[in-house]
């Protein structure tokens, strides 16, 4: 339904302190463009959630370069309630969330533009894009399920791609995209193991996931826990890894994978130490794994969110059971911290209204 259009917009900008205890973001009103492009859209957001990129550049620790002062977050869901003169494929009324890499339309751009990157993010109530860039979310399901799809979503769907019905995945840890690759694997029929350094985490899963039963590793208990993998995999190995810790824990992970598997580098959030890669040739080629790194934290094209929300609409899959807590949006600075010391088991979503 068709609104007043805002003149103004209200958002959080990092305030790139990074001291431990200072705040992360800092809320500011901002001129909205007096007329929209022809071919931009002005979503209304009603739902953002965060993942670990967001606490990690907000306290420095992102390995490339960042805007200054930018907007964090990138995934996000609203409804367009205004469009440009030129637009063709959206209309007031849709539901809709901006991708993550906003040059990466198919797949084959050679150009790229991360939200919360080289460019603002989507941690505000309103944003302006160009249709090109835009994609219908599933009109089913709620604005906080809504919002998971477009990072997280996408990342697992794209890190899961190439493996079917009865094989195995290895999920470490139990963060938004690794939760949404959990969800993902056990719809599509495949074995999946989670790794985690906290048993209560890990209770919490096998309860929630209880049939079949779930296979979990704490990996705090086992630090050779490719060991516990292969004996879960009666010594064969899993036939995917979904690979969030890199360079620390990247040689297990190559140790449990089967000869001929595929590791999915879609994160770094362990200690990056090269002297950890010691054995990395050497088992690549022992094991045939491939190693895919294309797969990583931008997420995938628009055409893969198309494919995940048309894909995810066929059977109405909902994902109410991977969100972890809800924050206001005015709270914004504690979903950061929240995320950032580790709390989380599945996604952290900020209500916008």
């Amino acid at each position: 339904m068709s609104e007043a259009i805002p003149s103004t917009r209200r958002a959080f900008r990092r305030t790139d302190d990074f001291t431990q205890g200072s705040a992360k973001v800092k809320l500011v009103t901002e001129n909205l463009p007096a007329s929209l492009p022809p071919t931009s859209v002005l979503i209304k957001v009603h739902t953002i959630s965060l993942n670990y990129r967001d606490a990690n550049i907000a306290n420095g620790g992102n390995p490339w370069p960042v805007i200054p002062y930018g907007i964090p977050c990138n995934d996000a869901a609203g409804e367009v309630v205004a469009a440009g003169s030129r637009t063709i494929n959206l209309k007031v009324g849709d539901r809709v969330a901006p991708i993550v890499d906003t040059e990466n339309l198919t797949g084959r751009e050679n150009a790229r533009s991360w939200l919360a990157a080289d460019e603002d993010g989507v941690l505000a109530d309103y944003l302006v894009f160009d249709e090109r860039k835009v994609s219908r979310l599933p009109s089913y399901l709620s604005w906080e399920e809504a919002c998971l799809i477009p990072c997280a979503g996408v990342t697992a769907w794209s890190a899961l791609k190439g493996v079917g019905f009865g094989q195995s995945v290895l999920i470490q840890g139990t963060g938004g995209v690794s939760m949404f690759a959990l969800k993902l694997a056990r719809a599509s029929g495949l074995r999946a193991i989670v790794t985690s350094s906290s048993d209560k985490k890990m209770k919490a899963l096998q309860d929630r996931y209880s049939n079949p039963p779930l296979s979990t590793v704490n990996y705090a208990t086992y630090p050779e826990w490719h060991r516990k993998v292969l004996e879960i995999t009666n010594g064969v190995g899993v036939d995917l890894v979904i690979e969030v810790g890199g360079s620390q824990t990247l040689i297990e992970s190559l140790k449990s994978t089967r000869r001929g598997g595929v590791i999915s580098q879609v994160g770094y959030l362990g200690k990056q130490n090269a002297k950890d890669l010691d054995e990395l040739v050497p088992l690549l080629i022992d094991r045939r794994v491939n190693l895919s790194v294309s797969r990583g934290i931008n997420a995938g094209s628009k055409q893969d969110l198309d494919d995940l929300c048309d894909a995810m609409s066929a059977v109405e899959m909902h994902l109410d059971d991977i969100i972890d807590f809800r924050f206001p949006f005015d709270d914004a600075d504690e979903a950061i911290e929240y995320v950032w010391q580790g709390k989380q088991v599945g996604k952290v979503v900020v209500e916008v209204d």
